[in-house]
């Protein structure tokens, strides 16, 4: 039940009819019109643009449009008062029994309450974390596994038919450098002196691989040459390392549908065919390149390259997808793997990367528009990064990575579900400060216990009720007298409840989940607020002396409790029903 989508449609429909009759033009765009919540809670329940948006297709002043667009919304039973404001915006009161009926249908649906169709089955392959198998998971890829699996969830609850995909990359030079690392780790097992020379990774981490390939091997790799080990040792260290990423993942309670190799691009024809698809559209050239921003001519050497000419599809230059030599370059894979993606039939693809990939995304966009005839949409989010604290200082790094704080570090600190919403609590492009001490704190400060709190002071007015005998099953609660909550507060709670399913169409097509974070501290204010004004003002207390009456109220609280549980879901949040 999304009681915006449902009064925008009655906008349409009084604008087709106005149209009809010829009160009206034919034709209008009706795009873009929109209904949502006033900016002043005073001027009503909802507000439309609709007068602002078409008074100049329809040769009308946007006031006279939309004085003879509020006749017709006010004939709605729906509908109890519209009232023309400023130079043409439409605000709309609703009559009380809509939010008795919004409660109700909460109550019934339970955790489905807000589930949109808008992705109408649409299938979305949204690729995340993606991080070079060549160590644990540090912080920065957190953040971006948390945004990449809320996202999927997020989509999922709208509707999309959703892959989760990790892109393995397996197919460059730091694979062998991970074996090399490894067999230095193997020669300590052995009982040498393992030599972590500059270039190699000098992480505790290896220390178990080294133990694994003694077990393997023995000693049967000690002092043979690189040529003889380094492909066995790379695949094995490579998967060792793999699954490390994915119990890595599962300790954040992120599960991947599937899993992509980069080196499976090489020596299967995939690259050299997506290749030859561009160059058959004519996409696929010889040619030389401008010297970048900032290089003095006489520091460029032009050197003619096999270019993608992505400038066709949006991006500021061509890209290099062959060097001179005859490599391919690091683009060539990645398309070639895009193009895997088209071809398995998705119709939106969403990229998650670092922030130092932000210069990939205009070619990326371009390759794939390209493949696909622009069939196929490739949203890329980039995250920033993850600043973190504790006691006012940065946070130390971590001994067993050598180099950075690992995602175990952060998880065995906090727990998942306090990281996931901390991680959430920022737009994915804006630098989140992580301060271990504060994200545990229990204060309205902290988002995370606010809205905890708010569930768990819910749960306690159903154990209450309980224990005095009133019952407070879904179906009882559905069936009070929801006409007794009248008061401007409770009033408010229902129409921070409305919103949800609003908030969650909203997210979806922005592909914004952090927006669900957002929403679920503001509906826990509202409830907080309810909370506390019966201190003051008893009858606004959940549990009354009148069993009937405590039904009512406790349907708002147990129906606030349903859109907590969804939102905290899409979160990946496990609902507290106990502050401890």
């Amino acid at each position: 039940m999304n009681l915006f989508s449902d009064i925008r449609t009655l906008v349409i429909s009084e604008i087709e009819a106005m149209m009809a009759a010829g009160d009206l033009p034919a034709g209008l765009d009706l795009a873009a019109v929109a209904v949502e919540p006033p900016r002043d809670a005073s001027h009503g329940d909802m507000a439309t643009n609709a007068a602002m948006v078409l008074a100049k297709p329809a040769g009308l002043p946007p006031r006279t449009f939309a004085e003879k667009l509020a006749g017709r919304l006010a004939a709605d039973p729906r509908v109890s008062d519209v009232q023309v404001a400023g130079p043409g915006f439409l605000n709309m009161s609703l009559v009380p029994t809509i939010w008795s009926g919004l409660l109700v249908n909460a109550l019934r649906s339970g955790n489905d309450f807000g589930r949109a169709g808008v992705g109408k089955g649409i299938k979305v392959n949204i690729e995340f974390v993606s991080a070079n198998p060549t160590g644990p998971m540090h912080v920065g890829h957190v953040r971006g596994a948390v945004f990449g699996d809320a996202l999927a969830r997020l989509l999922s609850f709208a509707g999309y038919d959703v892959t989760r995909e990790y892109y393995i990359n397996d197919g460059g030079a730091q694979v062998d450098v991970l074996a090399r690392s490894a067999y230095e780790r193997y020669r300590e097992a052995l009982g040498q002196e393992p030599e972590i020379r500059e270039g190699l990774y000098p992480g505790d981490y290896l220390i178990p691989v080294g133990e694994a390939m003694k077990a393997k091997w023995g000693e049967s790799l000690l002092n043979q040459p690189e040529a003889v080990w380094l492909e066995d040792v790379r695949d094995f260290a490579t998967e060792m390392m793999m699954q490390m990423i994915r119990d890595d993942l599962a300790a954040l309670d992120v599960q991947m549908d599937v899993y992509s190799s980069e080196k499976a691009l090489y020596g299967t024809g995939q690259i050299e065919a997506a290749i030859q698809t561009l160059r058959d559209m004519g996409l696929i050239y010889e040619g030389t390149l401008e010297p970048p921003k900032g290089k003095l001519p006489e520091d460029w050497e032009a050197r003619e390259q096999t270019l993608f000419r992505s400038t066709a599809h949006g991006d500021d230059v061509d890209r290099p997808v062959m060097k001179s030599d005859g490599s391919w370059t690091y683009f060539a894979p990645d398309i070639a793997y895009h193009y895997n993606k088209v071809q398995r039939g998705f119709d939106q693809l969403i990229d998650i990367f670092g922030a130092d990939h932000g210069g990939y995304v205009k070619r990326m966009k371009a390759a794939v528009s390209a493949l696909s005839g622009g069939r196929v949409s490739l949203d890329i989010k980039l995250i920033q990064l993850v600043k973190l604290w504790k006691n006012g200082e940065p946070f130390k790094m971590s001994k067993r990575a050598g180099t950075f704080v690992t995602l175990r570090d952060v998880v065995e600190q906090v727990g998942a579900d306090v990281t996931r919403f901390v991680m959430l609590t920022r737009k994915n492009d804006a630098t989140l400060d992580f301060d271990f001490a504060k994200v545990l704190e229990q204060s309205k400060d902290n988002p995370v216990f606010y809205v905890q709190y708010a569930n768990a002071r819910i749960n306690s007015v159903l154990r209450k009720a309980r224990e005095a005998g009133v019952a407070v099953d879904d179906a009882t609660l559905a069936a009070a007298d929801l006409a007794q909550l009248s008061h401007p507060a409770e009033i408010n709670m229902a129409k921070k409840i409305a919103e949800w399913p609003r908030l969650v169409e909203i997210s979806a097509r922005g592909n914004e989940p952090h927006r669900v974070a957002f929403y679920l501290y503001d509906l826990a204010s509202e409830l907080h607020g309810l909370w506390n004004r019966g201190h003051d003002e008893p009858t606004l207390r959940f549990v009354q002396d009148d069993p009937a009456t405590s039904q009512a109220k406790i349907a708002l609280a147990r129906a606030t409790g349903v859109v907590i549980s969804a939102g905290l879901a899409i979160l990946g949040v496990t609902p507290v029903e106990e502050m401890r």
